[in-house]
């Protein structure tokens, strides 16, 4: 059985609504990519240069990045030697074996959050704005609910008109208590969330933080300052700081991943409408370049298309042709 028989077996067990979502979410992705490698693989009968110069084209058009791209055929080129493959049909199952590879690096890949045991778990969502922040804690603060967490929202985006009002509604909406201060001190509104949590039993905190990138000192700063009033109350916090990125900026997303990842510790991804763009490469280009996992991706409006990343049901959602 090879790999891509292996991750169809592993789709095809998931619950249906999982499966839909998957497979609707990377539909423009899956469509855009896989008609041209089809139509390449009818070009092209035999492997040669101007097959895999081709291939490259349409690689880095998916978003996936020049030097991933250039490392990726690359190791492609080497495999067909090394194994003596002719035909580019049989070339198929050993892009996407590669695309595998290049995702998982050796690595032991944790796409799950790292709660905490003793204290309320605290999750620090930072990104710039516009590009689904609020709205992702949203939906993270109800797939939480829906798994029996107790969830406190903390409106620590004081800054942007709107953000706080925006956050309160989603608490209405999926009946999640927020804590908000309009014109307070960031840092002061997360320590009174924290300070709520541990006193009532919250399970989960999520905290939205403010999302000007443009001057990276106060930014950093700022940052600091939460991250040091986050820790004096709970010293293992915060337990995850998720960076959302829209998926639609393509290698704006990558410039803004390397940013962060500069100012404060990201220990995840959060790739939102992926289902709103042909090029969902961006995912292998993030974790190449950045080496950040991608723990959830957006594939849809509603509050259960957010999805916790998987990279085998990522693969087969974009290969699914393949094997029909």
């Amino acid at each position: 059985m090879g790999i891509f028989d292996k991750f169809k077996s592993v789709f095809i067990k998931e619950q249906k609504e999982e499966k839909e979502t998957y497979e609707k979410g990377l539909e423009k992705t899956r469509k855009e990519f896989t008609s041209k490698l089809n139509l390449l693989t009818l070009k092209y009968n035999k492997i040669n240069d101007e097959y895999f110069d081709e291939l490259e084209e349409i690689l880095i058009t998916a978003d996936i990045g020049v030097n991933t791209v250039i490392n990726f055929i690359d190791k492609l080129k080497n495999r067909v030697k090394k194994e003596n493959i002719f035909n580019s049909n049989e070339l198929k199952e050993l892009i996407v074996d590669e695309m595998f590879i290049t995702y998982v690096q050796n690595e032991i890949i944790v796409n799950k959050i790292n709660f905490s045991l003793d204290d309320p778990t605290v999750i620090l969502v930072v990104g710039v704005n516009g590009v689904g922040k609020t709205t992702t804690i949203g939906k993270i603060a109800y797939k939480l609910k829906k798994q029996g967490k107790k969830v406190l929202l903390v409106a620590g985006d004081t800054f942007r008109a709107g953000a706080v009002e925006q956050l309160v509604e989603w608490g209405k909406k999926i009946e999640t208590d927020v804590v908000y201060n309009v014109g307070k001190d960031p840092a002061s509104v997360i320590y009174d969330g924290i300070k709520k949590a541990k006193d009532e039993n919250y399970d989960v905190v999520l905290v939205d933080t403010a999302g000007r990138l443009q001057n990276k000192v106060n930014l950093m700063n700022e940052l600091e300052k939460i991250n040091k009033v986050i820790a004096n109350l709970i010293p293992s916090a915060p337990h995850e700081t998720l960076l959302v990125i829209d998926a639609t900026t393509g290698q704006n997303g990558i410039s803004q991943a390397e940013s962060f990842k500069n100012i404060t510790n990201v220990t995840g991804i959060v790739l939102t409408k992926l289902d709103g763009t042909a090029k969902g490469g961006i995912v292998l280009a993030i974790k190449d370049s950045i080496g950040i996992p991608v723990k959830y991706i957006g594939l849809g409006e509603s509050k259960d298309d957010l999805q916790v990343f998987d990279i085998e049901k990522y693969i087969y959602g974009l290969f699914k042709e393949l094997g029909e």
